[in-house]
């Protein structure tokens, strides 16, 4: 799907859903301005459902997952190409897109693409640490999308596409920071501004609609958004103890 036909789908969900006007709820300000939890929209306590195996991967998309494995989530703009590069590496058990970082419960797409929610398009990565490690994770991550950008990776704009690392204990929040440090000092090389990248310990996980699951196995010419600096992440990043 190319970038105006990914406009034209978010439009359409719009319109059928009868907003007169997702610039109603969620004008540019808004999008790009980090709603307060008081103001989120108040969302339900209904689970979106998902198959509960992965198309490429033919893995469990839901837990409990096998005990050895270790989970990571991190958010680098619109998660259908984020989500196509992480299964595709070795040692990925599984792949899942969703929403997190922010306030609404079992938010809708349409609902998060308002601005209204504070949520980020994630990816969350089951991994074997035996076979890649987090630092290789942290890694692709920064090397695929523009970690300075603030709300907004390309074209794409809004609080959704924020660049994220939502951590999973003290090893991974001091890694993914110190990673950042690093990362900084290459991209002040090559001319680019400051890191904006949120990193934080991990809230809830809210799945996306079913849809969005390995959106680009189901839909081979569809849009991704990914694209990096240019800068290469420095290998033999420290890794706390």
């Amino acid at each position: 799907m190319l970038r105006k036909a990914k406009f034209l789908l978010v439009a359409n969900i719009v319109s059928w859903q009868g907003v007169a006007g997702l610039f109603y709820m969620g004008e540019m300000s808004s999008k790009t301005a980090m709603v307060s939890s008081g103001a989120a929209l108040p969302g339900r306590s209904e689970k979106i459902g998902v198959s509960p195996v992965h198309t490429v991967l033919k893995n469990p998309t839901v837990p409990p997952f096998p005990g050895h494995l270790d989970t990571a989530m991190f958010g680098l703009g619109c998660f259908w190409g984020a989500e196509r590069l992480f299964w595709k590496q070795k040692g990925v058990f599984s792949t899942q897109v969703g929403y997190s970082g922010g306030f609404t419960p079992n938010p809708t797409y349409k609902e998060v693409c308002t601005g209204q929610t504070g949520h980020t398009e994630v990816v969350r990565v089951i991994f074997d640490p035996k076979s890649i490690t987090y630092s290789d994770l942290l890694k692709l991550f920064w090397e695929n999308h523009n970690p300075t950008q603030g709300f907004r990776q390309g074209n794409d704009v809004g609080t959704q596409y924020i660049s994220a690392i939502y951590t999973y204990g003290e090893n991974q929040q001091t890694e993914a920071t110190q990673s950042k440090d690093r990362y900084q000092q290459e991209l002040t090389k090559s001319g680019f501004g400051t890191i904006t990248t949120e990193i934080t310990p991990a809230k809830e996980f809210y799945y996306a609609e079913d849809y969005h699951q390995q959106y680009l196995d189901k839909n081979k010419d569809g849009y991704c958004g990914l694209g990096g600096t240019g800068v290469a992440c420095p290998r033999g990043l420290k890794t706390a103890k």
